[in-house]
């Protein structure tokens, strides 16, 4: 089994080292594994509120308008704070619990930061 990383085009795992450079035999693909690394490193997850203020892990938010929940009898009603938030990757950036209604995802452009 090769020590190299798959392809970041195709994701190909057959992959071999050429002079400096990695090397994909199926797309033919080159690349510098060390340059991918560091946009990796410098690729930070920046998630902006809805007045364009940059929310961290941690943070407490309020909600902005009232938002219907699957599953829920009521609405989250606009005002309500939210403590301890955490940022993740995806549609609904924000990962939180809320008193009422539990843990729940929410989208940043409904959010203000508190």
């Amino acid at each position: 089994m090769s020590t190299f990383p798959p392809c970041p085009k195709c994701k190909c795992e057959f992959t071999y080292e050429s002079e400096h450079l990695l090397v994909c035999p199926e797309c033919f693909n080159e690349w510098d594994q060390a340059e991918i690394d560091t946009e990796l490193a410098d690729k930070v997850l920046k998630v902006l509120d809805s007045n364009g203020n940059e929310l961290q892990n941690g943070d407490s938010v309020i909600v902005i308008k009232d938002l219907q929940v699957k599953g829920a009898p009521r609405a989250l009603k606009a005002g309500t704070k939210v403590k301890n938030i955490r940022l993740t990757d995806g549609d609904h950036n924000i990962d939180c619990k809320i008193e009422g209604f539990g843990s729940m995802g929410l989208k940043s452009e409904f959010v203000r930061k508190a």
